[in-house]
């Protein structure tokens, strides 16, 4: 079952500078001065709504446009409209919790229902296997993640949106092209998951394993950091989209079986414009 609720829109341009800033602070990445893979097989899909207080994020409305249809390595397009309708599909949950004693997360992964050519098992897939890789965040042992289908409890969502819901779950300033976290909500741009960031270049599959390790990072505590050194590694919460700084791509936050961090701390760099075919 899919639902649509009308939310309060504040519109983005009738905010002032202070709570521009005070929301980039929240997001994490809509702002960037703001200092800010063994893949689980999927079981069948369900849509659910999506309530605030388990973690989840309610369904919003955005405006219709006309969809773009990006390339995709695949043979089918993923394509969608740059306004989305904020309905979701919820992927089903893992059978069970993954051992040990770490601390337990549980989080589900839904995807808009405009976003056509990626099934949502399909994404739900590549997010399980990135967040359980050898060096991704369950690497310490100090942490576990089970992704969950919809109902019952979940400590926070990882939303593919289209850009217009992007900055609707955001609530920062509407840039339409980066991705975020805002408390519960880990939201990543669909058009960043389908065209990357010019950094990674052709790497279109490492790049989506760093915006998931990025965001999700920001909801497991983590700030942003700079490049520790030319030519060195950048740290997962280095904000790659926008830059890599003399450091190179890197998609994980632990390499060698240890954190893997720079400096803390962000760059002031230029969030390239709204892309074409989305309302300004």
């Amino acid at each position: 079952m899919a639902t649509k609720v009308s939310p309060r829109r504040g519109g983005p341009r009738g905010r002032s500078v202070t709570a521009l800033l005070t929301a980039a602070w929240l997001t994490g990445c809509g702002m960037p001065a703001a200092g800010r893979p063994a893949a689980t097989t999927p079981a069948p899909a369900a849509s659910a709504r999506l309530g605030a207080p388990d973690g989840q994020s309610t369904p919003v409305r955005t405006g219709g446009s006309a969809a773009v249809t990006p390339g995709r390595s695949g043979p089918d397009p993923v394509s969608y409209p740059a306004d989305g309708a904020g309905r979701w599909q919820v992927a089903a949950g893992e059978p069970a919790a993954p051992r040990g004693t770490g601390r337990l997360l549980r989080y589900r992964v839904a995807v808009e229902r405009d976003i056509r050519g990626l099934p949502v098992a399909e994404f739900a897939a590549e997010v399980s296997a990135t967040l359980t890789a050898p060096q991704g965040w369950t690497t310490g042992g100090t942490l576990r993640l089970w992704r969950v289908g919809p109902g019952g409890p979940a400590d926070f969502t990882v939303h593919l949106a289209t850009p217009g819901t992007r900055d609707e779950l955001c609530g920062d300033a509407a840039d339409g092209y980066t991705s975020c976290r805002n408390g519960d909500r880990v939201v990543i741009n669909v058009a960043r998951w389908v065209k990357g960031a010019p950094g990674y270049g052709a790497e279109l599959a490492v790049y989506r394993r760093y915006v998931v390790n990025h965001e999700v990072g920001h909801r497991l505590g983590h700030g942003h950091e700079r490049c520790p050194g030319r030519g060195r590694p950048a740290p997962v919460m280095q904000q790659q989209t926008l830059g890599l700084h003399g450091c190179t791509a890197n998609a994980s936050p632990y390499r060698d079986g240890r954190r893997y961090s720079g400096p803390p701390g962000a760059y002031a760099d230029r969030i390239p414009p709204p892309e074409p075919g989305r309302r300004g």
